[in-house]
């Protein structure tokens, strides 16, 4: 997965794409509780973007 910059984006699109990325996250952690075969990396990558554009928004 590619690391996305969010230093050009407006607050209102900040907060989008934070919901939508918790939103994901969610989704991963909740859906491969039951599942052996778990790709880790796509979690951390998620939890990463997460922190990310928080921490846009803090500098904002």
């Amino acid at each position: 997965m590619k690391k996305t910059t969010y230093s050009g984006k407006s607050r209102q699109d900040l907060i989008k794409a934070l919901m939508e990325k918790r939103e994901d996250f969610r989704k991963l952690r909740f859906g491969s509780a039951g599942s052996k075969n778990r790709n880790v990396k796509v979690t951390a990558s998620a939890r990463k973007d997460v922190a990310r554009i928080m921490t846009e928004l803090n500098k904002k």
